[in-house]
């Protein structure tokens, strides 16, 4: 998570890396459902769904472009009729890997509620069955 987050020019670092770890140990991994990329080096990704929410899909900066994410994408919300999930305004590759995945810009904030005081965007993709 942290290697993502700094590989992100416009991204202000906001928590140490301690209260980083403390988020995923006391909030993401007992109250979320969450799917772990491991690499020989290690944990390269990972993503968390609480409800209808992808609350933290991550990848290692080395490891984007190689379906990771898709894979993770696809896995944890298989099966979901609706998907959410919040990405900043100026996060561009995250903005384009959503959409290319069926996900549709809903809302847009000016970030006041957000740690990092951010714009960002409400994306949501409905699951439609054929009639």
């Amino acid at each position: 998570m942290r290697a993502s987050l700094r590989s992100l020019a416009w991204m202000p670092t906001v928590h140490t890396p301690e209260e980083d770890l403390a988020f995923i140990g006391g909030h993401v991994l007992p109250r979320q459902r969450v799917i772990v990329a491991e690499a020989d080096s290690g944990i390269v990704g990972f993503i968390a769904v609480s409800g209808e929410w992808v609350e933290q899909l991550y990848l290692h900066p080395a490891w984007t472009g190689w379906g990771i994410g898709s894979r993770l994408l696809g896995q944890i919300t298989s099966g979901m009729a609706t998907v959410k999930l919040h990405c900043f305004q100026a996060n561009e590759g995250a903005r384009r890997f959503y959409e290319r995945h069926g996900f549709q810009a809903e809302a847009f904030s000016d970030g006041a509620s957000t740690d990092e005081r951010l714009p960002d965007i409400t994306y949501v993709r409905r699951y439609v069955p054929d009639p």
